[in-house]
């Protein structure tokens, strides 16, 4: 699939590190290094903007690597870019840990994954079909 993209940033275009990889890194785009101090959050430029396929949107998820090692995550994750946004791609970043974290110009902050979508017609109805769980919710299925 091609996508169509504008690269305002100071970095080579997003991409997979392997061959059956989901997700391409994106990497912060900045004049200056940024402090996220602990439990702060921040809207991290990557200078990039996307034209989607109608039928999809970029999901932005965190990198697990800075999760577990540094604490720092995406705030809405997965974040949705729809196909009509046309502004530039910004990351949410909340810093968990109790140190501050310093963002450099070039840093992998985030993944992003392109996905298929489908739009929901409703149809209201009076009554739903029966199902064996019904309306057992959080922790129905039991631990085991």
């Amino acid at each position: 699939m091609k996508i169509r993209i504008i690269n305002r940033s100071h970095h080579a275009l997003p991409q997979y590190a392997t061959e059956q990889s989901a997700g391409v890194d994106l990497r912060a785009n900045l004049e200056a290094p940024i402090e996220l101090r602990p439990m702060e959050r921040r809207l991290i430029p990557t200078g990039l903007f996307l034209s989607l396929p109608k039928g999809f949107e970029a999901q932005v998820r965190p990198r697990s690597g800075l999760a577990l090692k540094r604490g720092i995550t995406v705030l809405n994750t997965p974040g949705t870019i729809d196909a009509d946004y046309r502004g530039e791609v910004g990351v949410i970043l909340i810093n968990l840990s109790e140190e501050p974290f310093i963002i450099e110009d070039g840093e992998r902050i985030a993944q992003m994954i392109i996905a298929r979508h489908e739009q929901a017609e409703w149809e209201q109805v009076e009554v739903l079909d029966e199902t064996e769980r019904g309306a057992g919710g959080f922790g129905h299925s039991g631990v085991k």
